[in-house]
């Protein structure tokens, strides 16, 4: 019978240093993981992916930290190379890299329609390729996209609109990799409380997030706690194999599909 547990496992993630890739890089830890390679895209976040790959180790699991920025394809074959050179082969590939941008799409300029189309497209896409030719029979692979693809909103058109073909990637990749017993799915938080979420907005839409999602008056901050999206994270890429080619979206219901 197939082990679908994490302990023992090599698990690859992007934008592992700080925020939710950080949180489970620490979890896949604490299940067992034999090894966590921490990705992170700049310098600015070394410390924070130093802090991670110390505390993914505290916790007995090998690591270790390597930077790329991910919007060419050989920066992303790369990463898969110097990750496995230094682990292994991963079992676990998890992509948590995205860019925000909230503006009306007559505001959008060329080069920052380019820059959103690379971060959260075509790096997805990418390590999705690289992960299909990677990841060892049995694995799982997950890629973050947002609970905006559920919804009906303006000034979101960049970001979601560069989310959005991660969903196609994802059913034609679990479609291609099935057969050799890959898992791979797509999850879409609501607007978490995060250093990511507060720059992009002005103080009138954090309160209105704070009081979207049905469950909000039953959340710390009314926002998607990163504590409340891991336990998803951690059953897909263990005893929730059988969830394949899916985008789930975890919110608390801020939108749904």
């Amino acid at each position: 019978m197939t082990d679908h547990s994490i302990r023992g496992k090599v698990a690859l993630i992007a934008g592992g240093a700080k925020n939710l890739g950080g949180l489970i890089a620490r979890d896949l830890a604490a299940q067992g993981a034999k090894a966590v390679i921490v990705h992170y895209n700049s310098p600015a976040s070394r410390a924070d992916a130093e802090a991670t790959v110390a505390a993914v180790r505290a916790a007995g699991a090998e690591s270790a930290a390597l930077q790329a920025d991910l919007t060419t394809a050989g920066a992303v074959e790369k990463l898969f190379a110097e990750a496995i050179a230094v682990a292994g082969r991963p079992d676990i590939a998890i992509n948590t890299v995205g860019k925000v941008l909230k503006k009306p799409i007559v505001d959008i300029s060329e080069a920052e329609y380019d820059e959103m189309s690379a971060v959260n497209a075509k790096s997805a896409f990418f390590f999705l390729k690289e992960a299909g030719r990677h990841v060892n029979d049995n694995g799982k692979i997950v890629t973050l996209v947002t609970s905006l693809l559920g919804a009906f909103t303006p000034f979101y058109a960049a970001y979601e609109g560069t989310k959005a073909p991660v969903e196609h990637f994802t059913r034609a990749a679990a479609k291609e990799f099935g057969q050799r017993g890959i898992s791979v799915t797509a999850v879409g938080p609501g607007p978490m409380d995060t250093p990511f979420f507060y720059p992009a907005e002005q103080a009138e839409a954090v309160a209105y997030h704070k009081t979207a999602a049905a469950l909000s008056p039953f959340s710390k901050t009314g926002l998607t706690d990163i504590q409340d999206v891991v336990p998803f994270i951690r059953h897909l890429v263990s005893d929730g194999w059988w969830i394949t080619g899916q985008t789930i979206l975890i919110n608390g219901g801020y939108t749904t599909k």
